[in-house]
């Protein structure tokens, strides 16, 4: 276990294959979560792995992404309390779709861009059947564990350039990933033990949510702590350019065009925070709106734009700053983290006296969402 004071920390997060995911920085970033609070909001939550470990904490966890595809696995992982996908939900999954006519989408669009005919029309098929399920929890674990196993097929894991199927024919980059040329039904079964495995009931009431945070936030009563990981502006990939193959399935949309080689959907969803003439405006609106909230943790980049000190200058009409940075010795992705970047971590805390919640009140979530 990593942290053995918790029992929770035997449930082990999959693994995943994102661009900036804060899978390989939970210990450090658990340092500076106060041990008193009872609820924490993981704000921009991409791959889940900060909510999850709220959850391991046993805290009280809300978790929100603009991106669908995010918000299953939240769905399936952080609000699942113990539902899973059973064999026989497999078996129902990947039988022949009565309903292919309209669920075409993978097939008309993807063929021979990222998958070949067969596998497409595998991706069409199975979709069908998620929309069958008629369990929203099995219907997030389904598609969570595709859309991994999607990326797992994929060289570097996103979708982003159009030579996935030259890479998968070229037999050193299969040496150094067979799950090139791998089936997707055999990658999902080889996958699915592991985020079956990771569901568990923390005994609080854990919700995600699939809304821009800034409306999101007005509807949030009695947080401890909130934990922000914006898109890091003009030092990280465009998450809706790499990934957006993973939000056309889970959506399947049905009102988008989609354009240029990698066929990517238009219009994108706008999220205020991966343009240099929103961000500034969006993080003035982002910290009003968490006013009400003690504890803030935000994680950074020192390549980001605005640089550090506006950034600084910024939180600190709000809230007390400390700075805490980490340094990349290898590259992971996204200029961003090039070895020699640096991961920053802002730890907020309040100017005047906050009431945190205590042991039998729990964060309110406004009816109506």
């Amino acid at each position: 276990m990593l942290f053995d004071e918790y029992s929770f920390f035997d449930f082990i997060f999959p693994e995943p294959q994102y661009l900036g995911a804060k899978h390989t920085h939970l210990a450090w970033i658990k340092n500076f979560i106060p041990s008193n609070i009872k609820t924490a909001v993981d704000a921009f939550s991409g791959s889940q792995s900060v909510a999850f470990l709220f959850k391991q904490m046993g805290l009280q966890t809300i978790t929100n992404d603009f991106l669908n595809f995010n918000n299953q696995i939240g769905i399936a992982l952080i609000e699942n309390k113990g539902i899973k996908l059973t064999s026989e939900d497999l078996a129902f999954l990947f039988q022949a779709s009565t309903n292919k006519k309209e669920y075409e989408l993978i097939e008309n669009t993807f063929t021979n861009i990222f998958f070949e005919k067969e596998e497409a029309i595998f991706l069409d098929n199975f979709r069908a059947n998620i929309a069958r399920l008629k369990n929203p929890c099995k219907e997030a674990i389904a598609l969570a564990v595709m859309n991994r196993s999607m990326t797992r097929k994929i060289t570097m894991g996103h979708f982003a350039h159009t030579q996935a199927l030259v890479y998968a024919s070229n037999p050193e980059r299969i040496k150094r990933n067979r799950s090139l040329i791998r089936p997707l039904k055999e990658i999902f079964q080889e996958l699915l033990p592991k985020y079956n495995n990771a569901i568990f009931d923390n005994n609080q009431e854990n919700k995600s949510f699939n809304k821009n945070i800034l409306e999101l936030l007005p509807n949030l009563n009695n947080i401890d702590l909130i934990y922000f990981d914006p898109p890091y502006c003009d030092s990280h990939a465009d998450y809706q350019g790499f990934y957006h193959l993973l939000e056309t399935y889970t959506e399947y949309w049905k009102d988008k065009k989609f354009i240029n080689g990698i066929k990517r959907y238009e219009p994108q969803r706008v999220s205020g925070f991966d343009k240099k003439r929103d961000v500034i405006n969006s993080y003035q609106k982002l910290f009003e709106g968490s006013e009400e909230i003690p504890n803030w943790l935000i994680s950074y980049n020192n390549r980001s734009y605005p640089d550090i000190d506006t950034f600084e200058k910024m939180i600190s009409k709000y809230r007390s700053v400390k700075i805490e940075t980490k340094t990349y010795q290898n590259g992971r992705g996204g200029k961003g983290s090039v070895a020699g970047s640096q991961e920053i971590l802002f730890v907020c805390k309040p100017k005047k006296k906050h009431i945190i919640s205590s042991r039998n009140q729990h964060a309110i979530v406004n009816e109506g969402l």
